[in-house]
């Protein structure tokens, strides 16, 4: 008997390939371009964007960043546009994450592919003037569409437009610090500004670790990694902290092309549903594997009540 298409397709992912490098490897990828920021200042979103390049630059760190082109009128669009502008002359890719980061579980696929078609204006502008291309998406909230036939329509008009899906298979919750850590800096309580700072980094390592562990399980070996960022003042701070726990974990920063050869991302991502989940879970899904679930680690809960009471404030 001819074994499936799904089951070929699962036994080349699960087999260790050749052409993958001896040490770890993962893509660096950051959404909400121009910044995810709790404060509506420009010269904090342009100090956020300048440092982060500075340390991606000073490490040698390719990267992508998806856009958000909603955000150019939040506040001075000529700033804005620059600070895009200023990823594409690092020599970092951009993306398009649709204009106004709305969820397709709440818009449907209709709307959903206007906001699509309507982020990429700005975006596909800049990267026209040096010849290069915008084939990357990344959907809001890693939500991808409900009931299958609305995901199956976004699907369809990504592929026909020239996207490809930029999926995570790594994350540490970085937004859920990012917020108090902005909220610590405008009440200049340096004392929380550190405490949340190193929380974040404790935490980042710790998730590596155990998606390193969920790659094993699943897949018996380390895939190429995609890690979730975004552009805030947290992750500016922690530009040059983040290689050295990438390094503790002898994993070496590529392309998200480069990360995207993978095999693994050739597994089917079945999973329709509400909740915004990561690849390795999609995968689990498919793959009838579980992950090692009893030692995820959730952020700590002082950040967590941290943020849910700003984001109360701020609804």
């Amino acid at each position: 008997m001819r074994p499936s298409i799904r089951l070929l397709a699962a036994l080349v992912a699960l087999a260790p390939s050749a052409a993958l490098a001896e040490h770890g490897q993962i893509a660096l990828t950051f959404d909400d371009l121009p910044a995810l920021t709790l404060l509506t200042s420009q010269p904090y979103v342009d100090y956020a964007n300048e440092i982060i390049l500075r340390g991606l630059r000073r490490h040698h760190i390719p990267a992508i960043g998806f856009v958000n082109e909603g955000k150019l009128d939040d506040l001075d669009r000529t700033r804005q546009i620059a600070n895009l502008r200023k990823w594409r002359d690092a020599g970092m890719e951009l993306g398009n994450h649709t204009f106004s980061h709305e969820s397709p579980n709440g818009i449907r696929a209709k709307a959903y592919i206007e906001d699509i078609a309507r982020g990429e204006t700005v975006t596909r502008a800049l990267l026209d003037e040096r010849h290069l291309p915008l084939k990357w998406f990344r959907h809001p909230y890693l939500e991808t569409g409900l009931p299958k036939a609305e995901k199956a329509a976004i699907d369809a008009w990504l592929a026909a437009h020239g996207y490809r899906i930029a999926p995570v298979t790594m994350e540490a919750s970085d937004w859920m610090f990012a917020e108090p850590y902005d909220d610590a800096i405008a009440r200049h309580d340096e004392a929380r500004v550190k405490r949340i700072k190193a929380q974040y980094l404790d935490y980042t390592d710790r998730m590596v670790g155990w998606y390193q562990r969920a790659s094993q399980a699943l897949l018996g070996r380390q895939i190429r990694f995609i890690l979730l960022l975004h552009v805030t003042r947290l992750n500016a701070d922690c530009i040059d902290d983040l290689p050295k726990i990438l390094a503790r974990h002898d994993l070496r920063p590529v392309s998200l092309d480069t990360a995207m050869k993978d095999p693994a991302y050739r597994i089917k991502d079945p999973y329709v549903g509400s909740e915004g989940i990561e690849w390795l879970e999609r995968w689990s899904m498919e793959l009838h594997k579980d992950l090692p679930w009893d030692d995820f680690l959730d952020p700590p809960a002082d950040v967590e009540a941290e943020y849910k009471a700003i984001d109360d404030d701020h609804r």
